[in-house]
């Protein structure tokens, strides 16, 4: 798995799904409705082979797909 299969949309939701956001918080944040974050997250736990929200976060992390410093980049979403 690479970071450049995924999408500009699905990293931002990813960075979200990191910070502790849930679906609808995403949702507004991102101007999509909360059924396309859920959409979204079932191709992100596909592509990373994650069972859960927690998993695809540490998954996430160990592979460097999103920067450790991520809450001090979370203005940019």
């Amino acid at each position: 798995m690479k970071r450049n299969e995924f999408n500009e949309l699905e990293m931002d939701i990813l960075k979200l799904v990191a910070l502790g956001y849930e679906n609808k918080e995403i949702a507004k944040r991102l101007y999509v409705s909360s059924h396309s974050v859920k959409a979204y997250m079932a191709v992100i736990f596909k592509k990373l082979q994650a069972v859960n929200r927690t998993h695809a976060t540490y998954i996430a992390f160990k592979e460097r797909f999103i920067p450790r410093d991520l809450e001090r980049n979370v203005k940019e979403l």
